[in-house]
Order: C-alpha cells, then structure tokens, then sequence
C-alpha cells in the first residue's frame, strides 16, 4: 500500500517536440510541476517586468531588460515544452488528448477547460461539459 502523501510523481521529460498524448489523470499530475515551474518562472519576471514599466520606450537600458525577459520565457517554454505540453502563449498550456487539449492558464487552480484541435485559446469550453456530453476516453483513464 503507498501511502498518499508519500507518493512521488514522476514527470516525463523528453525531447523538445517530442509529442505526448495525456489522459486526464496524467495531465492532472503533470500539471502540478508545470504550476511550480510557472509560478517560479513569473517570480523571476516579476522585477524585470516592474523595471520594464517604469523605463521610456527610448531607455538604452531596455534592451537589457527585454533580453532578460526573453531567456526567462524561453526558459519556461523550453521545460514545458520538455514536458510534452503545448505552449499557446505566455502562461497558457495545452495537454493532448488525443481529441484536443486539455487546457491550464496561469494562475488557474486546476485544469478546467478543453480545447478542440484548430481552436484558439480563447475558445476553451469547460471541460465538465464535455466530459458530461461526449464521455471520451481521456477522461476515464
């Protein structure tokens, strides 16, 4: 018997644009370490972005920042990404179903939102509403 709060999860990492099809349950654990990841990567952009907002567009020092800024988010990008987790946009995630994506955006508490392939993001529908209409695969796995 594993005792609960003792148990691991162990992500899978694998190559950049290795693709990855998740179950539910799957993207559920995978989404506490990409929520880390996220929460640590907007940690570390927050003073960048604080120095950013208070400088002219003209500032010569911007360009150091922005670079800044870059290396943070390519960072991010590159560890989700590893994950086999779709990056839509800074701090918005798709998890593959199969079907579609299971959809997360910072600083969203769990995954309550699917995406159908070719969608935009902004066109996530909740995911207990799918679940309940269409009972996929993913979702019971």
């Amino acid at each position: 018997m594993i005792d609960q709060k003792s148990a691991v999860v162990v992500a899978i990492i694998g190559e950049l644009g290795d693709e990855r099809i998740f179950s539910l349950s799957d993207a559920r654990q995978t989404l506490d370490l990409v929520q880390k990841l996220t929460r640590t990567a907007v940690k570390e952009l927050s003073p960048c972005q604080s120095r950013m907002n208070a400088m002219l567009d003209c500032d010569p020092r911007l360009v150091a920042l922005e670079k800044e800024f870059e290396v943070i988010v390519r960072k991010w990008v590159m560890q989700v990404r590893r994950l086999g987790v779709k990056v839509y946009g800074l701090w918005e995630l798709g998890f593959d179903t199969g079907e579609g994506y299971l959809c997360w955006r910072y600083p969203e508490i769990r995954l309550g939102y699917f995406l159908e392939y070719g969608e935009d993001f902004q066109c996530r529908r909740p995911l207990k509403s799918v679940i309940e209409e269409t009972q996929p695969e993913w979702a019971f796995q």
